[in-house]
């Protein structure tokens, strides 16, 4: 789940990670009040999406009096922001965040997520701070230092010291990154987020160390242990497709392609969505409809599915093992009628009474491939969106 910025700041700041002051806005008069309050004669005034890049999309703007702050929230409330990462769509701004303006001296950059190749966390800093991070990993991925947690013992003093001294800083600056690094891995750790990200982080020139930009995602499959986390759950930023699935516990996301995939199993659909692009197609989606395929969740899946206009065939594949392949076949059947379906729909069902189910599906009257194997699957999809 990911958040807006300021939530992710008002988690840090509960785990004593400092930041910059700062309060949110929802129309232009809380805009001008939260900078009246902030005090001061410069702020920053910033749209609040769930995507990086606003600074270059007009989406971050220093004010110099309270007519600018006024000015400023009028343009960005209710704009259309265009960034890198929410695609040519954009996402419309509904919050803002007011901040104090900083005295900065360094921008520098800290991350903290899962390196799965070794499952520990890894804390990531460098001296680019304000760049994506992606393109100083490819061009000078020399510029990135990183320290490896041992998942037992936490990250130690050592290593947030080694960490400082890497980014070039000392006396009270080094003191306040150690203390902001630590801080910073405590609030990843006991919110169980998967990402910690603060990019800038800013050096002032009074020796502070704060997190000038903050971006948190937390695992889903913790966010019953945090209930104050997912109160912060915004549903406007998230894909509608993908808040639907969420109700009927499906795991979906929706890509470019028109493929629509029904499959058990994550690692499954991975391989499903990889066979469909080999054949020369393009998957529309991804969706795990679970371990217990059945009429009910075969009919939610169809309704996603269908929810997508580019979707011009269905390719369903289940292994049926918790669950027989001929239960699975009825559900199919029995969903597609009552859903009508009218594109075509490749199935290939494997495991338990598999014969069995593709006899009903050859049977059922209704628009079926049946597929002997996942490759002639894909085939079968793909020769039909092209014939």
């Amino acid at each position: 789940m990911k958040i807006h910025e300021y939530q992710a700041k008002e988690i840090l700041k509960k785990y004593n990670v400092a930041v910059p002051k700062g309060k949110v806005a929802f129309s232009v008069d809380e805009a001008v009040t939260a900078a009246q309050e902030i005090g001061g004669n410069l702020w920053v005034v910033k749209a609040q999406i769930h995507a990086g890049g606003r600074g270059k999309g007009g989406g971050v703007k220093v004010a110099k009096s309270l007519d600018e702050v006024k000015e400023f929230a009028q343009n960005m409330l209710g704009m259309t922001l265009i960034t890198h990462q929410t695609g040519p769509e954009g996402k419309t701004v509904k919050r803002l965040l007011i901040e104090q303006g900083i005295n900065i001296e360094l921008e520098l950059y800290v991350g903290i997520t899962l390196d799965r190749s070794l499952s520990k966390n890894v804390l990531m800093v460098s001296t680019e701070g304000g760049m994506e991070i992606e393109k100083v990993a490819a061009e000078t991925p020399e510029k990135i230092i990183k320290e490896i947690v041992e998942p037992e013992l936490g990250l130690q003093q050592y290593q947030a010291r080694k960490l400082s001294y890497a980014l070039g800083l000392s006396g009270d600056q080094l003191k306040n990154a150690v203390k902001f690094l630590l801080a910073l891995y405590d609030a990843y750790e006991k919110t169980d987020a998967s990402l910690a990200e603060i990019n800038p982080l800013v050096v002032t020139k009074e020796g502070a160390v704060l997190a000038l930009d903050a971006k948190m995602n937390f695992d889903d499959n913790a966010l019953n242990r945090h209930p104050d986390i997912l109160a912060y759950r915004d549903l406007d930023e998230e894909d509608p497709l993908e808040v639907e699935a969420s109700k009927y516990n499906l795991n979906y996301i929706k890509l470019d392609g028109n493929v629509g995939c029904m499959v058990n199993g994550a690692g499954l659909a991975m391989a499903t969505m990889d066979i469909i692009k080999l054949a020369g197609g393009m998957p529309a989606n991804f969706l795990d409809v679970g371990g217990g395929a059945n009429k009910t969740t075969v009919a939610n899946g169809f309704k996603i599915i269908l929810s997508d206009p580019n979707v011009k065939a269905i390719l369903i594949n289940i292994f049926g093992g918790i669950v027989r392949c001929d239960r699975v076949a009825e559900g199919v059947i029995d969903a597609a009628k009552e859903m009508h379906v009218h594109v075509p729909i490749v199935v290939r069902l494997e495991g338990t009474n598999a014969e069995e189910a593709g006899v009903l599906l050859r049977n059922s009257g209704l628009n079926f491939e049946v597929a002997s194997s996942l490759k002639d699957a894909a085939e079968k999809v793909t020769s039909i969106l092209h014939s």
